[in-house]
């Protein structure tokens, strides 16, 4: 028996296709995915995945994969867009393509309203929207204290940004030079330049509040570039900038820091640099160290404690040294001519003079 399959059944099938491609489109690219999240993780579990992503793709941490770049900005758009509460709802019904809309016509209008005639128009969209016009970045220095080098610490910033919002009337926009010809006469022509202009709906700048949280990762270095997508200066026919912060360390008055080691000073009396000593030293997160000395400490001495430095940023398991030097507070008093006697029969040393450049 020949099978025939009906017309109905073929038109289904079709639609099935065109289906398919349409939710291809519609999604674009899939941010749980690329967070390595479920569609219902909370914000701190899409926070927590971005942190460990980050450190993984950046691209001073893989220098050899020419897609790495990439793979950050990626990643950069994803935790953009999923840790905004409105962005993550709209991309949840719409997908990328309608966080996208809604960012450029502004909200309160349907992203897909004008969908159909562009994935029918086969116009080259997505060429269109890499040459959009941007706006400027926004870098500003963000200085954060050694203590939240040590522990991390998440500071809330708040963020007055111009948004674009639909106005009346339209605008000139896309303006261009073109060369227009005009008659002059019979048989004569003459070419000009003239400037064209299209006709766009109107919009005005409209400044609104938003908290932005930035992340004081353990272990982060001074320099480190902390972005906001689009969080920059907006531009009238174009998208907006980034907003960038740079973490800088302010000054300690205990403790220096060396990559991912600590150092500092502690000054002692002569008599516990002589006899030996028991302290504990006060950390950047207020634990106590605990430093045992039974030999004579000299100027200078210095010791390490390993593991109490600071974090490293690609993995907080491992942390740098404590190098502790120590400076000797030598007593004031004049001493008795019996004191000085009793110190040469306990010291036992002749005395020994050696001219040296110690510079």
């Amino acid at each position: 028996m020949r099978l025939r399959i009906s017309s109905s059944l073929s038109f289904l099938i079709e639609l099935s296709v065109v289906l398919c491609l349409f939710s291809l489109v519609l999604a674009g690219r899939d941010f749980y995915k690329i967070l390595g999240v479920s569609r219902n993780a909370n914000l701190n579990q899409i926070k927590k995945a971005y942190r460990k992503l980050a450190k993984e793709l950046h691209p001073d941490q893989n220098k050899e994969d020419p897609k790495a770049q990439e793979k950050f900005q990626d990643l950069a758009a994803a935790y953009e867009v999923l840790s905004d509460s409105e962005k993550r709802k709209i991309y949840d019904r719409h997908g990328e393509e309608g966080v996208q809309k809604n960012a450029n016509m502004g909200e309160g209008q349907d992203p897909f309203e004008s969908f159909f005639g562009d994935f029918f128009s086969f116009g080259g969209s997505r060429e269109e929207r890499n040459q959009r016009p941007r706006g400027g970045d926004v870098v500003m220095d963000l200085w954060v204290t050694l203590e939240e080098i040590y522990s991390g610490n998440f500071i809330e910033i708040v963020r007055y940004k111009p948004v674009a919002r639909p106005d009346k009337g339209t605008r000139k926009c896309n303006c261009r030079m073109e060369m227009k010809t005009y008659q002059m006469g019979p048989g004569r022509f003459q070419m000009s330049q003239e400037q064209v202009c299209d006709e766009c709906p109107n919009i005005k700048f409209v400044n609104e509040e938003k908290l932005l949280e930035v992340e004081i990762e353990p272990g982060m270095r001074d320099g480190h570039e902390y972005p906001f997508i689009a969080e920059g200066e907006p531009h009238i026919d174009g998208d907006a900038g980034d907003l960038r912060f740079i973490i800088r360390i302010e000054k300690h008055k205990r403790f220096e820091r060396r990559n991912n080691d600590l150092y500092t000073n502690v000054t002692i009396s002569l008599q516990d640099a002589l006899i030996g000593f028991e302290m504990e030293l006060v950390h950047l997160d207020k634990h106590k160290v605990k430093i045992v000395r039974e030999k004579i400490t000299w100027p200078g001495a210095t010791i390490k404690k390993k593991g109490e430095g600071l974090p490293k940023y690609e993995n907080n398991n491992i942390k740098g040294d404590l190098y502790i030097t120590f400076d000797i507070d030598f007593p004031k008093k004049e001493l008795t001519a019996e004191q000085k006697e009793m110190l040469k029969q306990i010291f036992g040393q002749e005395s020994k003079f050696k001219n040296y450049n110690g510079l």
